[in-house]
């Protein structure tokens, strides 16, 4: 496995984040300092519509990359192609490991998610998790797609962070900042290529049997895990923690 050496201190961080203020100026840091060893993760939701065309118009070769669980919506595997032709980029797909994958559903059951909040963490672990985790291995930072209005678990995200779980490497979430109304128009905007899911109501994109449209009135993650209680539902990718790979 790459060994990767914290290359930023938590104060270099700070001073990142007090004199970056917008997304492009982000992306541009990323671009000049830590490509081609930073990269994209992109669930081809409306916030990766934004990003990926903000990246492309700095650095027409940056990475990106995304996770095939073996369970997402026609819709995202669609998009995904219509982007890559579009942008005339590379997308790395990655996938499970297969004898994982296959330990899980023949113990659990193809839909072991609805049974419990510990069965549903650990298909997100094994189909998303463990892949990303491969792929962080190999790089210095990685860009996100996250909201600070998108749950009360990211209010406190910045622009810039060390990401303590994968080796300090730099994490960075250029539209931390932006709400919904500010994503919709940017794709409006710029007649940028979306999920079609969005137009049906669909307002946060995972797996296709966890992810349902929102109702009027329902917070934007409502959809994700609906039959979970709670407002603290996250998959593990964004959270702080011991590596179990």
């Amino acid at each position: 496995m790459h060994e990767i050496v914290a290359r930023f201190s938590q104060e270099q961080v700070d001073e990142l984040n007090s004199r970056i203020t917008t997304a492009e100026e982000a992306l541009e840091w990323a671009s000049d300092n830590l490509h081609p060893r930073v990269a994209k993760a992109s669930s081809f939701g409306a916030e990766d519509a934004v990003i990926m065309d903000l990246m492309v118009k700095i650095n027409p070769d940056f990475r990106f990359f995304t996770l095939d669980t073996g369970r997402l919506p026609q819709e995202t595997c669609d998009i995904m192609d219509i982007v890559r032709k579009k942008y005339n980029i590379s997308i790395e797909v990655l996938f499970p490991d297969a004898k994982e994958v296959e330990e899980m559903v023949n113990a659990k059951g193809m839909n072991l998610f609805y049974d419990s909040v510990e069965n549903r963490k650990l298909c997100c672990e094994i189909r998303k998790v463990h892949p990303m985790n491969r792929m962080l291995d190999t790089l210095d930072g990685w860009i996100t797609g996250l909201r600070r209005k998108q749950t009360k678990l990211r209010q406190d995200v910045t622009v810039f962070q060390l990401d303590h779980s994968h080796g300090g490497i730099l994490k960075i979430n250029p539209i931390i900042d932006w709400s919904w109304d500010q994503i919709q128009d940017y794709i409006k905007k710029n007649s940028l290529p979306y999920n079609r899911l969005l137009d049906k109501g669909y307002s946060s994109i995972g797996c296709e049997p966890c992810t349902r449209p929102i109702k009027l009135g329902e917070d934007l993650r409502a959809g994700r895990w609906w039959w979970e209680q709670g407002e603290h539902k996250e998959c593990g990718l964004h959270i702080e923690r011991k590596r179990t790979d």
